[in-house]
C-alpha cells in the first residue's frame, strides 16, 4: 500500500484545501494521472500519483485543509480489481504475508530517506559540520531532527537556523489557531452559513496586512481620454487585422506606468528589512476578477512589450485566470499594480497596495463632463478620475502627485507613447 502525499507546491504555500477530489476509491490510476485538486492562496493546482494501482482510501473529504507533507490517500499496487470493496483488504492480507514484508519496509525507508537519512544508516551518527555542532548546541537542537539538501549528507549551520525557524513559524500557527475567538454569533432570523475559500481568506489576510505594514496614502487626477479614444477609433480595425488582439485601453495604461516608474523609480520598489530595493525591471500586474477572487497575474518585461504584446499577454492572463488555468508563475514577483474598478462601474475608488509592492494605480469609469479649456470655453470631455495608493515609507507625496501627473501627460497625448512604444 502506497500513501499519496500532499507535495512541496511552491516556496511559500505551504497548506492547501481539497477542492475536487479526481477520483474514487476502487479507480485504478497511473503513475503521473491527476487525482485530486487542491485550492492554495493564490491558484488551483493539481496533485499527481505517484504510483500505479487502484484507489484504496481517500483520507480527507472535499473542503478539508491540508498541509505539505500530509497523507490524502492510498493507492494500492497489487493488482486489485477496481471498484472491489474487498481490495483493500487483499492488499493488507498480501502486505501481512512474510514474503512481502521484508520487501515493503525497506521500500519504504528508501522512498523518504534523504541524503542526511543515508548518512545515518551508514555511520550511525549525523554528519555535520563542526560549525553546525556549534549552532545546534547554542540553540538546543536535536541534529537528529534537521534536514539537510546537502549532496552528502552533511548538516550544515544553515540548516540548523532553517529548522528552528521552521518549527517557531509551526508554533505561531498553532498558537494563532488556539486563540482565536469563535466569533459565531446565532440569529433568530434566516441566514445561510458558507465557509470561506482559501483564495478569500488569503485576500483578506493579504489587505488587512497591507494596512497594518505600510504607511499608505492615495492620491486623485484626472485624465481627459479624448485623445485614446480617438487614437484607438482611428488605429483598432487595422490593429486587429494586424496582430489579432483589440487595441485596448490597459495597454495605453500599462506602456503610461511603465513610462512614469523610469522617472520615479523608487514607486518600483520595495522595503526589505532596512533596505530599499529599487527593482530595475517592469512587470506589471494586472487586476482580473474571478468568480473565486481577485487576482493580479504578471505582464513580464512590459517595457520590452509593443502595444500588441501588451494586449495578447493580458488577454491570455485574463482567460487563464477566468478558466482557473493561472500557474504560481503567473503570479510571482510583480512590481507594480493596475486596477481597473472602471468595468464595474467604480467612479472613484482608493485602491490598497499590493504587498510587498509600495504603488498601485486605480483606473475608473470614463464618464463625460464639462470641462473648462484653456481658452476658457466650456467642452464635455470624456474624463477618468485615476487613483495612486503609495506607501509613503518610501514614497514622498511629491514624487507619488508628480508620478501621477506623468500618468495624465502621457494619456492624454498618447501618439508619442504609441509610436515609441
Amino acid at each position: 500500500m502506497k500513501e499519496i502525499k500532499v507535495p512541496e507546491l511552491a516556496e511559500s504555500i505551504t497548506e492547501g484545501t481539497i477542492a475536487q477530489w479526481l477520483v474514487k476509491k476502487g479507480d485504478q490510476v497511473q503513475k503521473g494521472d491527476p487525482i485530486v485538486e487542491l485550492e492554495t492562496d493564490k491558484v488551483n493546482v493539481e496533485v499527481n500519483a505517484d504510483y500505479s494501482g487502484f484507489v484504496a482510501e481517500l483520507l480527507k473529504e472535499e473542503g478539508d485543509d491540508v498541509e505539505v507533507g500530509d497523507v490524502i490517500a492510498k493507492v494500492d499496487e497489487s493488482g486489485a480489481a477496481s471498484g472491489s470493496e474487498a481490495a483493500p483488504e487483499q492488499a493488507e492480507e498480501k502486505k501481512e504475508e512474510p514474503k512481502e514484508e521484508p520487501k515493503e519496509e525497506p521500500a519504504k525507508a528508501k522512498e523518504e530517506a534523504t541524503p542526511q537519512a543515508d548518512s545515518k544508516a551508514k555511520t550511525g551518527h549525523v554528519v555535520a559540520s563542526p560549525a553546525a555542532r556549534k549552532r545546534a548546541r547554542e540553540l538546543g537542537v536535536n541534529l537528529e531532527d534537521v534536514l539537510t539538501h546537502d549532496p552528502l549528507g552533511r548538516v550544515r549551520p544553515e540548516d540548523v537556523d532553517a529548522h528552528v525557524k521552521e518549527k517557531a513559524n509551526k508554533q505561531e500557527t498553532s498558537k494563532k489557531q488556539e486563540s482565536k475567538p469563535s466569533q459565531k454569533v446565532e440569529f433568530e432570523k434566516p441566514v445561510v452559513r458558507e465557509k470561506m475559500s482559501r483564495r478569500r481568506q488569503t485576500i483578506a489576510n493579504r489587505l488587512v496586512e497591507a494596512q497594518h505594514t505600510a504607511a499608505m496614502l492615495t492620491t486623485f487626477n484626472e485624465v481627459d481620454m479624448t485623445a485614446v479614444m480617438k487614437l484607438r477609433s482611428e488605429r483598432k480595425d487595422k490593429f486587429a487585422e494586424k496582430h489579432g488582439v483589440k487595441l485596448g485601453f490597459m495597454s495605453f495604461f500599462t506602456k503610461a506606468v511603465v513610462g512614469a516608474l523610469k522617472e520615479f523609480p523608487y514607486i518600483n520598489a520595495e522595503i526589505q528589512d532596512n533596505e530599499i530595493v529599487l527593482k530595475q525591471f517592469y512587470d506589471i500586474g494586472i487586476a482580473v476578477s474571478t468568480d473565486d477572487g481577485l487576482v493580479v497575474p504578471v505582464v513580464r518585461d512590459a517595457d520590452r512589450l509593443d502595444f500588441a504584446g501588451v494586449e495578447a499577454e493580458i488577454m491570455n492572463l485574463g482567460k487563464k485566470a477566468r478558466d482557473k488555468q493561472l500557474q504560481l508563475s503567473d503570479l510571482q514577483g510583480g512590481s507594480f499594480t493596475i486596477t481597473n474598478g472602471g468595468i464595474f462601474g467604480s467612479l472613484l475608488s482608493t485602491p490598497i497596495l499590493n504587498t510587498p509592492q509600495v504603488g498601485i494605480l486605480g483606473m475608473h469609469s470614463i464618464q463625460k463632463r464639462p470641462i473648462v479649456m484653456p481658452d476658457d470655453s466650456i467642452e464635455v470631455r470624456p474624463m477618468m478620475y485615476i487613483a495612486l495608493s503609495y506607501d509613503h515609507r518610501i514614497v514622498d507625496g511629491k514624487d507619488a502627485v508628480q508620478f501621477l501627473v506623468r500618468i495624465k501627460q502621457l494619456l492624454e497625448d498618447p501618439y508619442d507613447l504609441l509610436l515609441e512604444g
